[in-house]
């Protein structure tokens, strides 16, 4: 046991004066890092960024993937009491992240809560009272308390219309409930009948009412405008059932006419 120690200690002592004599150096092991994808495969160029606030100054956050020319703009909860396209538009956005290869030539701005007061308080209104979607100016528009004074009276109504001035989209679908179909405004007849071959939904026009988001960017602006209306039943399916529902024609609708300039 004596002479085992004995050799221990002379060994430390050789490999301290080793060390000190700069004889020895040390491993230099590899740092680990993220490793990019193969060229192969194209990363979608992505922004999350606040576009305004609402009355209360909550944020109102939108998502842009891609940077193609075909643009598509998808909204959900401009009614804040109609929550169920909140958790089908963050489900599209890791969709298109996993399938980068949809965002080729394309564009998809995403704006998951337009009505941020309107969904922490449940309400259709925002926090002044206003249906933000009889907010638009159109030639059909009332003004009035419920609606607005005036056109874009609200900063909600304005963000929306700041993001169609600024990514002039090909094609919006703007996400509500309850009345379980999918209607459409403007030259938008071919997209509505798409969306509905890709889910259970009647394909239903309603008409453009007063000052719509339907009547402006349809209507107004020739937009092909969809207003997909899920059922009344839709805020009680998790994220993954409203996904294997309707997420095939949000899909059909981000790569329309399955094409792209």
């Amino acid at each position: 046991m004596n002479r085992n120690r004995s050799i221990i200690s002379t060994v430390c002592v050789l490999f301290a004066a080793l060390v000190l004599a700069g004889c020895y150096q040390p491993v230099d092991y590899p740092v680990i890092v993220d490793v990019p994808p193969p060229p192969s495969v194209t990363v979608p160029l992505e922004h999350h960024y606040i576009v305004g606030t609402s009355i209360e100054n909550r944020p109102i956050i939108c998502t842009v993937l891609g940077e193609g020319q075909d643009v598509t703009f998808i909204l959900a909860a401009i009614h804040g009491s109609e929550p169920a396209g909140i958790p089908l538009v963050h489900r599209l956005v890791r969709y298109l992240q996993q399938h980068p290869q949809l965002l080729q030539g394309r564009k998809v701005v995403l704006l998951p809560v337009a009505n941020p007061n309107g969904v922490a308080h449940n309400t259709r209104s925002n926090a002044r009272g206003v249906d933000l979607n009889r907010n638009f100016s159109t030639a059909n528009r009332l003004n009035s308390k419920r609606f607005g004074r005036t056109a874009l009276s609200e900063p909600e109504a304005r963000v929306i219309d700041r993001l169609i001035r600024q990514y002039t989209p090909d094609r919006i679908v703007s996400i509500h409930q309850p009345l379980a179909c999918i209607d459409y405004d403007g030259p938008a007849l071919a997209l509505a009948s798409r969306m509905a071959q890709h889910c259970n939904l009647p394909l239903i026009e309603l008409g453009p009412k007063p000052g719509s988001l339907g009547s402006y960017a349809g209507v107004t602006l020739r937009i092909p405008t969809i207003t997909l209306e899920l059922p009344y039943i839709a805020d009680r399916l998790n994220s993954e059932r409203l996904w294997q529902r309707y997420g095939p024609a949000l899909i059909a609708a981000v790569v329309y006419p399955d094409r792209v300039r």
